[in-house]
């Protein structure tokens, strides 16, 4: 079953124009409240969000068809899924660099732009690599089973991902400088500042995680437009999400295992699909909801055990 939405320059357009204006006006917002989010304002945000990126699903299915829109919810849920240790690293990144608050928010709109940029070149070559060469499946499969296995075997510490950070800062050059700036001149040439270093490690931090969540969409569908769709409305949603990990985290004590667990299928699936095929959009759709779904709830329950409520 055929899930291509046949997008074609108009339908391009009209999805860079509305991620455009929805960073524009999110830029604006934040700016006005001066780039700190309330937990209560940054859940809110985070909600208005996930109902714009539903929305942008209603107009694929209407549009487009039922299974263009099934994938896209499926990448969707993925890509946001996903995101949430890509948030994690990020504050670790802001935190190891000391950037005050009022600082941080630019850095993250700087480090959404950098990743809809290199999440579409990724995107663009994996998409076109799979399409001619069928059997790299098989290696974009293995990457994706393996990052799981070893998500799975940290699900409750973040020993790798403070290590990461910690190499990125120390290969750094960088002077002790929290003005803003990203980098000063010094004896006739440019050095970073500390909001320099943070994006340079957001920046890296964005290419070492695109090389695991390109292929895990890419198990979903080759369609570029469908696959860049699905990761920009993800992206868009990482502000207020930054504001909400570290309770997130804290809180979702399953999550990790969650996206372990759907790292592995995923992989899977595009590993099986060269031999038996691709799966049905609506199967793979359930089965990345259920996962969510039972990750979430038995997380909740172990919250509600532990404190009484949710």
């Amino acid at each position: 079953m055929d899930s291509s939405s046949n997008a074609g320059l108009d339908e391009w357009l009209i999805l860079v124009g509305i991620v455009a204006v929805l960073l524009f006006l999110d830029l604006v917002v934040m700016r006005s409240r001066g780039g700190v989010m309330s937990p209560r304002g940054a859940a809110l945000a985070s909600v208005f969000w996930i109902g714009i990126a539903l929305a942008f699903g209603g107009y694929v299915f209407l549009t487009m068809g039922t299974e263009p829109g099934k994938t896209y919810v499926s990448g969707y849920l993925i890509e946001k899924s996903l995101s949430l240790d890509n948030v994690f690293v990020f504050l670790l990144v802001i935190t190891a660099f000391a950037i005050p608050s009022e600082q941080q928010h630019r850095l993250l709109t700087y480090g959404i732009i950098g990743a809809l940029v290199l999440r579409a070149i990724f995107i663009v070559v994996g998409a076109a690599a799979l399409s001619t060469f069928s059997w790299l499946s098989i290696p974009f499969a293995a990457i994706l089973i393996w990052t799981g296995i070893r998500l799975f075997q940290h699900r409750h510490d973040h020993e790798g991902e403070e290590k990461l950070v910690q190499k990125i800062k120390d290969r750094l050059s960088i002077v002790d400088d929290h003005s803003g700036k990203l980098w000063l001149k010094q004896n006739g040439k440019r050095v970073l500042t500390a909001s320099g270093g943070a994006l340079v490690g957001i920046m890296l931090v964005d290419l070492l995680f695109a090389v695991d969540s390109v292929p895990a969409i890419l198990a979903v569908t080759t369609d570029t437009y469908i696959v860049w769709a699905a990761n920009a409305f993800a992206l868009l949603g990482l502000r207020p999400l930054f504001f909400l990990v570290a309770i997130l985290v804290e809180r979702l004590y399953y999550l990790k295992t969650a996206l372990a667990a759907l790292l592995v299928f995923v992989g899977l699936k595009l590993g099986a699909q060269e031999f038996v095929g691709k799966l049905d959009p609506t199967i793979s759709l359930a089965i990345i909801g259920l996962i969510l779904l039972i990750g979430t709830a038995a997380s909740l329950i172990r919250e509600k055990r532990l404190t009484g409520h949710f």
